[in-house]
């Protein structure tokens, strides 16, 4: 018993927001992102009318129907985000009341894996159906940064990056040979954890990191403060990031685990009929490529349109390869991400 893809969905806001804009509002250029980041534009949701929740809905209801059944029919629901509506509860029982399937009282798992959520959450699933425990589990990556970045001088290294949007798979079991999830491997190391990070708010209070310069009070003061007014002076709530040891580690991790996959299934990249890489940075999907050796036909990029959307990537960039035809069946596809934690992983799937 395997699990499989039996639908897939993504949905992406209507708000394109091109490089040219965000140069209005901080020291950068389109010449600039783009050389760095490969991307030219991104999407931004309507704000007071579009969640995470929202947008996962609509790619879930695609996903749902291409599966050709029901929504009460999914009986697990696993919800892929770091930009929750709420920070608790979390945007697995949201989906849940948002496709209207709450009498059948089906359980909802948040996953908080960053980049990397989408890849957990399929290898979860995966996990999941082959004890036959769950038949049609909803597995959704849906982000909306746009909600939570700094679009000053400071903040442009991280905000030029980041896009909203959301992608949705409906996992069904097979029992036909060599078809579905062939194998996962995930991987984390936390010695870098504070390098790519929101730090603030959070229940740390300053522990590891000096509570003055991360503006908690004193270690000997009464009671807890979640958010104080030091943090909104300083700009301490929005997300920082080590570009270069980020770099460094992806172009290292990803390739790594990209061939401890094949090596553990007896394939090598030559089977690869279609890479789906997180969308994390064109240069590093193109380093990645390259030490592959993979011709452009068999790597799917989509960043330039739509910027890094965390763990929504893949689905959106596995979605969009779907629709236009370079999935086809029997194809083996991997999908590979590394991110915040950081975290990483890889999967072969063949269709």
């Amino acid at each position: 018993m395997r699990s499989k893809i039996a639908g897939i969905g993504h949905y992406v806001p209507e708000r394109i927001v091109k490089n040219e804009e965000l140069a209005k509002h901080m020291d950068t250029t389109n010449e600039w992102i783009i050389e760095r980041t490969g991307i030219e534009e991104r999407r931004y949701a309507a704000k007071h009318e579009e969640t995470p929740t929202t947008m996962g809905a609509i790619a879930s209801r695609i996903a749902i129907e291409r599966a050709g059944i029901q929504p009460e029919d999914v009986d697990f629901i696993i919800f892929a985000t770091i930009s929750p509506d709420y920070y608790f509860p979390g945007c697995g029982v949201l989906l849940q009341r948002a496709l209207g399937i709450t009498k059948t009282e089906i359980g909802a798992l948040d996953i908080r894996n960053q980049c990397s959520g989408f890849v957990y959450g399929l290898s979860v699933a995966d996990q999941f159906i082959r004890s036959g425990m769950y038949k049609n589990i909803l597995l959704v990556g849906s982000e909306m940064h746009s909600m939570g970045l700094d679009f000053s001088d400071e903040g442009r290294a991280v905000t030029v990056i980041f896009g909203d949007g959301a992608g949705a798979v409906l996992l069904q079991p097979t029992e036909e040979e060599g078809k579905g999830v062939l194998i996962t491997c995930l991987h984390s190391d936390g010695t870098h954890a504070e390098e790519l990070a929101m730090i603030n708010p959070g229940s740390h209070g300053g522990y590891h990191l000096g509570p003055e310069k991360y503006g908690y009070p004193p270690h000997d003061s009464f009671g807890g403060v979640f958010v104080t007014q030091k943090m909104v002076d300083d700009n301490l709530l929005t997300p920082n990031m080590t570009g270069q040891l980020v770099f460094k580690t992806a172009v290292v991790k990803f390739p790594e685990v990209i061939k401890e996959a094949l090596t553990k299934t007896g394939l090598t990249s030559e089977d690869i009929d279609l890479l789906v890489p997180h969308q994390a940075n064109l240069r590093i999907s193109q380093f990645i490529q390259k030490v592959m050796r993979l011709p452009d036909e068999k790597v799917v990029n989509n960043i330039q349109k739509y910027g890094n959307t965390t763990a929504a990537s893949i689905p959106i960039a596995l979605s969009e390869a779907w629709e236009s035809g370079r999935v086809k069946d029997g194809d083996l596809i991997c999908l590979a991400a590394f991110g915040s934690g950081f975290t990483w992983g890889s999967a072969l799937i063949r269709w």
